[in-house]
C-alpha cells in the first residue's frame, strides 16, 4: 500500500521551499544556508545564499562534504554525489501545527572532522521528531582540508584565507536558524546544539566562541573531546606540511596560495591522505581540528570552561564505557595509546611529570585498554562539567554502558557511537538488528525511548525527564545507562585522581 505524499512549501529569507510530508512528518532537504564555498569563495568564510525565484524543490539530500569514499570510517557511500558546494541542511517538522512554536534540536554529525553527512540513516532525525514534537536540523559543513586545516598564514591581502572554515560554517547554520526556523514551526529563542564525537566537539568548542553565544540555548555533548583545539602555531605547522604533500601530488611547487587554489578535490583528497602520517610525529592528536586562532576562538576551549567563561547554557555531557576501544579494530588508524610506546610518547611531548601517576592507574589493569578513550574523550569532559557546573550553569553528565551481548563478546561493550542507537531510536535498523542479533534489542528500545524524551524535554525546557540529578564537583553526580539505570557519585574516581592537573596539547 503506497503512503500519502503531500507538497509543503515554505518561505525562507532567500526564497520558496517545497518539502515533502509523509507520515505525520514534513521534511525539506538540501536547503542552501550558504553560498557555495567555491572558486573564490574556497578557502574563505562562508557568505550568505543567494536569493532565487519561484519555488525551489527542497525534496532530495545535497552533496555530502569531500571526503573518503573508503576506509574506517566509510565516509559517503559508493554512489553518493560529493561536491564542494555542500553548505546545505534538512529539517524534520511534525505535519500538524502546534499552538505555539516548538524546541529546535540542531544537529552536527561525527567523523574526526574528515567524513560524515547530515544526510547520512542514522542522523535523520525522524524517531525525535514524532516522540519529542521538536523540529530537528541537521548540517554539512566543510571537513578536512577544505574545512579544518588552517592556511591562514598563507593568505594574502589580494587573497585572504581564513581559519577554522567548518566551525564558521556551523555558525552560519545556527545564524540561518535564527532567521528562518519559525517558518517551519521552531522557535528561534529555544534552539538546542548536539552532537556525536567530531559533532560533540563542535558542541562544546561553540560554547566557547565568542560571536556563537545567543545562537543556541542548550547543548548535548555526546562524546565530546574538548582538548581537541590546537595552538596557531602548532596548526601553520601542519598546515605548511600538508602544503608539501600537496606539491609532491600536483608534481610542482609554487605560491602556496596558488597551489590551494588550483588543486582539483581529488588532489586535495589525495593530498590528505599523504599527509596523515604527520600524526606519527605528533601522537594523540586530530591534525583537522578547530584552531585557536586568536580570531574566531581566542582561548582553547578547556581554558574558557576552567575559567567559568563558556556560553551560560545548560548542558548534558557524556561519554561512553569504553570510548576507546573502537579504534582497535582492524583498519581504524586512530590510535588511542594502545601501546605503551604511544603512551609514552603522548606524555613525552606533553606533561612528561605526569607519565607515572596516570600509568600507574591503568598498567596490570582490565582497562588498561581503557587509557587511549580516557585521555581524549572522558578526562576533557570531567573538565568541562568541572569547569561549567562549578560557574553555576545546570550540567547533567552520564556515561552510556549498555552493550548488546554481540558487543561484549568482542571485547568492545558500550564503545563509542554506540549510543547514536538510542539516541535516534535505531534498534530495528539494519545495523541495529545485527548489533542485537544475540540479545539486547529489547532494552535498546528501552533506552531509546528514555533517551529520546530526555533529550527532547531537555530541549523544551533545560532539564531531562528523567530523575537526573545536576553534576556538582562536591559530589559528581553521573547517571549511568544501561538497561537498569543508576545514579553513581565519582564514577572513576581513582582513575579521575591520577588525571588531575593533566592539560594536554596546546
Amino acid at each position: 500500500m503506497e503512503r500519502t505524499r503531500t507538497d509543503v512549501e515554505v518561505v525562507t529569507t532567500t526564497g520558496a521551499l517545497r518539502g515533502l510530508a509523509r507520515d505525520g512528518l514534513v521534511s525539506w532537504r538540501g536547503i542552501p544556508y550558504a553560498a557555495p564555498p567555491v572558486g573564490p569563495r574556497r578557502w574563505r568564510a562562508p557568505e550568505p545564499a543567494a536569493p532565487w525565484d519561484g519555488v525551489r524543490d527542497a525534496t532530495t539530500f545535497g552533496p555530502v562534504p569531500p571526503q573518503e569514499r573508503t576506509g574506517e570510517f566509510l565516509g559517503a557511500g559508493k554512489h553518493t554525489p560529493m561536491d564542494e558546494d555542500c553548505l546545505t541542511l534538512n529539517v524534520v517538522a511534525p505535519a500538524t501545527p502546534a499552538d505555539s512554536p516548538r524546541p529546535v534540536m540542531v544537529w552536527f554529525y561525527g567523523g574526526a572532522f574528515v567524513v560524515g553527512a547530515a544526510s547520512a540513516p542514522t542522523y535523520r532525525g525522524y524517531g525525535l521528531v514524532a516522540s519529542g514534537d521538536v523540529v530537528y536540523v541537521s548540517v554539512n559543513y566543510r571537513l578536512g582540508a577544505l574545512g579544518y586545516l588552517d592556511f591562514s598564514s598563507f593568505g594574502t591581502p589580494q587573497r585572504p584565507i581564513e581559519s577554522n572554515l567548518g566551525l564558521r560554517d556551523q555558525i552560519a547554520a545556527l545564524e540561518w536558524v535564527r532567521d528562518n526556523i519559525a517558518a517551519f514551526g521552531g522557535d528561534p529563542d529555544d534552539v538546542t546544539i548536539f552532537g556525536e564525537s567530531a559533532g560533540a566537539i563542535s558542541v562544546t568548542t561553540l560554547m566557547s566562541v565568542p560571536t556563537a553565544r545567543g545562537l543556541f540555548h542548550r547543548a548535548i555533548a555526546q562524546s565530546s573531546a574538548p582538548g581537541v583545539a590546537y595552538s596557531r602555531d602548532r596548526a601553520t605547522g601542519w598546515g605548511g606540511r600538508y602544503l608539501r604533500e600537496l606539491e609532491h601530488v600536483l608534481g610542482r611547487s609554487g605560491d602556496p596560495v596558488e597551489l590551494l587554489d588550483a588543486a582539483s578535490t581529488d588532489q586535495l583528497l589525495h593530498a590528505a591522505r599523504r599527509f596523515r602520517h604527520v600524526a606519527d610525529d605528533t601522537p594523540g592528536v586530530l591534525l583537522t581540528a578547530p584552531t585557536v586562532d586568536c580570531d574566531l576562538l581566542p582561548e582553547a576551549p578547556l581554558d574558557v570552561f576552567a575559567a567559568g567563561r563558556a556560553h551560560p547554557v545548560p548542558l548534558i555531557i557524556g561519554t561512553n564505557d569504553t570510548e576507546g576501544r573502537l579504534f582497535e579494530l582492524p583498519g581504524l588508524r586512530l590510535d588511542l595509546l594502545v601501546s605503551d610506546e604511544r603512551a609514552e610518547a603522548v606524555f613525552a611531548a606533553t606533561q612528561p611529570e605526569l607519565r607515572d601517576q596516570v600509568l600507574a592507574a591503568y598498567r596490570g589493569t582490565p582497562y588498561r585498554k581503557d587509557l587511549g578513550g580516557d585521555y581524549l574523550f572522558w578526562y576533557p569532559s570531567v573538565q568541562v562539567m568541572e569547569g561549567h557546573s562549578a560557574a553555576g550553569h545546570p550540567v547533567y553528565a552520564y556515561r552510556y554502558d549498555l552493550a548488546p551481548r554481540l558487543l561484549r563478546l568482542l571485547g568492545l561493550r558500550a564503545t563509542h557511537g554506540m549510543e547514536l542507537y538510542a539516541v535516534f531510536g535505531l534498534a530495528r535498523s539494519r545495523t541495529g538488528r545485527v548489533l542485537t542479533m544475540l540479545g539486547g534489542r529489547r532494552a535498546l528500545r528501552l533506552v531509546a525511548r528514555s533517551l529520546q524524551r530526555d533529550w527532547t524535554t531537555f530541549a523544551r525546557t533545560g532539564a531531562p525527564a528523567s530523575h537526573w540529578p545536576r553534576y556538582t564537583a562536591e559530589d559528581r553526580l553521573t547517571r549511568i545507562i544501561d538497561a537498569h539505570d543508576r545514579i553513581e557519585a565519582d564514577p572513576r574516581r581513582g582513575r579521575r585522581l591520577a588525571w588531575a592537573g593533566y592539560r594536554g596539547y596546546r
